[in-house]
């Protein structure tokens, strides 16, 4: 199976290097030295890894074959692509891959059913899972452990409890005119609680 486990950045100094926008929980695993990369676009690559150093908080990477900047820009935004044993699992825990959470049924704590996962979209500040509703309609939900309260691969669902307008949306405009509302209607409910089904 494959992954990607990462995205090429700008280049970096003279000498072929390039910044990498990290898509793994295992960089270390999955991008050390000596590690041979499938790419997209395919024609980019294979990419092999020489060398690999952490500078300003930024994983810079160099491949055997690009010596200078021209050639590392050359490969900017080119997505990284490991081969990955489908049984294998992370280190951790508490981490999943990718493949693991796609398909997995989205559902409340009381068990109804919001929807499936179709993609992981990972951002800089947090991954965020895109759920496909019933009626076609999607959902994103940031994928935090206050909100994604259980992930179980054997009856294959994540259990949430979403905040007030993440999924209902007229929930949201609910609670946004309750607060400018003069009068005790904003106090009777504490902001945050999720309420019942919608």
């Amino acid at each position: 199976m494959q992954l990607v486990v990462a995205r090429i950045g700008r280049a970096h100094g003279i000498k072929g290097e390039v910044t990498v926008e990290v898509r793994t929980d295992e960089p270390e695993l999955r991008l050390g030295p000596g590690a041979v990369l499938a790419t997209e676009p395919a024609a980019t690559g294979p990419l092999t890894i020489e060398t690999g150093r952490v500078h300003s908080g930024r994983l810079l990477l160099r491949f055997e074959g690009v010596r200078d900047r021209t050639a590392a820009e050359a490969l900017r935004n080119t997505l990284l692509i490991a081969e990955v044993d489908p049984d294998e699992l992370p280190e951790e825990e508490d981490e999943f891959y990718d493949h693991q959470l796609i398909d997995l049924d989205v559902v409340l704590a009381d068990g109804t059913e919001i929807g499936r996962i179709t993609e992981i979209s990972h951002l800089p500040s947090q991954d965020l899972f895109i759920v496909e509703r019933p009626d076609g309609s999607e959902v994103m939900i940031p994928f935090v452990e206050e909100i994604v309260t259980e992930i179980d691969l054997e009856e294959q669902r994540a259990v949430i409890t979403p905040p007030p307008g993440l999924i209902d949306e007229s929930e949201a405009v609910i609670a946004s005119s309750r607060d400018e509302e003069t009068g005790d209607a904003a106090s009777d409910d504490e902001p945050g609680t999720p309420k019942g089904d919608a």
